[in-house]
């Protein structure tokens, strides 16, 4: 993913918060020179709690502005071994995930000045790796808890999958699970940065108008991004 230096995050930990809220994955593969794409559930494993960042600046990105990784952080994710895509995953291949953030049309009606164009705001998370194949059984069954856990966590109302996982075993052999040890990361935060910090205010201030919590979401971070220091 092209990403223009003024659009990187300002902490690396800000990618990581995007993987963590927004865990519908794209999980693109290339079979015979053909990609594939299939959208499934993927979360860190084992999740991690927050941890603070040590400063404010971003690690060196090499000549295409992907952040590097130490290798040992891993996502999971699992879905159906009757998905043609499961076929090259249960080999071993690489791959890409996708992670989509908040985003929305900006228009230039908010700008307060002429010539503008329209663009759009968005936030986006790349993560590339080799996926492996987990092995079935309770390894599988592992990862399917795991991601329970988590989404109920963040997403859900606290649900207790207890009374469940006999339903879960009968479902087990039609799953496949898989891990990615993430190479690197590629993340783009386009937060209407190109823009004076008063303009940038009126975007902000217009995004957190809408009644869509995805787009308030989006306005939220537009402000943390424009503070300074601002965790």
């Amino acid at each position: 993913m092209y990403v223009p230096g003024q659009y990187r995050p300002e902490r690396p930990s800000w990618s990581w918060e995007i993987v963590d809220a927004h865990p519908l994955a794209t999980v693109v593969t290339a079979a015979e020179h053909l990609p594939v794409a299939s959208h499934v559930p993927v979360i860190r494993w084992p999740t991690p709690e927050p941890a603070p960042d040590q400063g404010t600046s971003t690690p060196s990105t090499g000549a295409a502005g992907a952040v590097p990784t130490d290798g040992r952080c891993r996502l999971v994710g699992h879905m159906n071994r009757m998905n043609p895509q499961w076929e090259a995953i249960g080999a071993g291949c690489p791959a890409l995930l996708i992670f989509t953030g908040p985003d929305r049309y900006v228009s230039p009606a908010v700008y307060g000045y002429t010539p503008a164009a329209p663009t759009w705001n968005f936030t986006a998370v790349h993560a590339t790796g080799w996926l492996s194949p987990l092995p079935p059984g309770e390894p599988t069954l592992a990862v399917i808890r795991a991601t329970v856990t988590a989404l109920e966590e963040r997403l859900g109302a606290g649900w207790d999958m207890t009374a469940s996982l006999p339903y879960f075993d009968r479902l087990l052999p039609g799953v496949g699970a898989f891990e990615m040890r993430v190479e690197r990361l590629d993340a783009m935060f386009k937060l209407s940065q190109e823009q004076t910090p008063q303009v940038r205010s009126r975007v902000a201030a217009d995004i957190a108008g809408s009644d869509c919590g995805h787009h308030r979401a989006l306005a939220r971070m537009m402000t943390r991004a424009a503070t300074p220091n601002r965790d």
